[in-house]
């Protein structure tokens, strides 16, 4: 791996383990084992790696949420997408508005690439309708998933404020899915009701911290 791929995953790394404003670029380079002075030549400050950063985050975005004509599978398919880009920039998550407070043309980037998220999303659930999985007054579709999308962007920063001496887990991230599917409940059709269900069972196993003493 490059030196400046390196010093953007360590950076994601340290960020997502102790929150973005506890680490400064020296704990970048001293936890790769360069100079400051190397981790310079590559990035000023540390405004630069996170719009790196961000980059990969925009990258995964368009992928991951990007137009799918498959049917089957769609929704497992799209809330899998859903937390692996929640874990994975978690920190972006933590500090979304901070970060974005720092850097204007950064909120700008935001702002466009979660507009074509919400559009993306609207076709996926309009998919689900189509094909009879869901049934939702049109006019209550947007708003539908604009909830999911404030879900998702807010679920971590929502962990921290309930966690503020603990280390997020996947678990408790994949709670917030759990959370989503909730949302779903009231408006999944009959036909469609046995794979729901099977889908809330697995996410469920998913979001149970089995590392922790179960209660006699």
């Amino acid at each position: 791996m490059k030196t400046k791929d390196r010093i953007i995953a360590a950076a994601c790394e340290l960020f997502n383990e102790h929150g973005e404003r506890a680490i400064t670029t020296n704990h970048i380079a001293s936890h790769l084992g360069i100079s400051p002075g190397n981790l310079y030549y590559y990035f000023r400050n540390k405004e630069q790696i996170i719009r790196a950063i961000f980059d990969q985050y925009e990258e995964y975005l368009s992928a991951a949420y990007g137009p799918d004509n498959q049917t089957e599978g769609l929704m497992q398919d799209y809330l899998d997408k859903m937390f692996q880009g929640m874990w994975r920039f978690r920190f972006v998550y933590a500090s979304l508005s901070d970060i974005l407070a720092r850097d204007p043309e950064l909120h700008k980037r935001y702002l466009k690439s979660h507009h074509q998220v919400m559009n993306t999303a609207i076709e996926n659930l309009q998919q689900m309708i189509d094909h009879g999985a869901m049934k939702i007054d049109p006019a209550m579709l947007t708003p539908f998933a604009e909830g999911i999308k404030m879900v998702v962007t807010f679920w971590i920063s929502h962990l921290y404020t309930q966690n503020l001496d603990k280390p997020i887990t996947e678990s408790m991230v994949y709670q917030g899915v759990v959370q989503i599917l909730a949302m779903f409940h009231g408006y999944i059709t009959p036909q469609f009701k046995p794979e729901f269900d099977r889908i809330v069972a697995h996410y469920s196993d998913l979001a149970s911290d089995i590392s922790q003493p179960q209660a006699e």
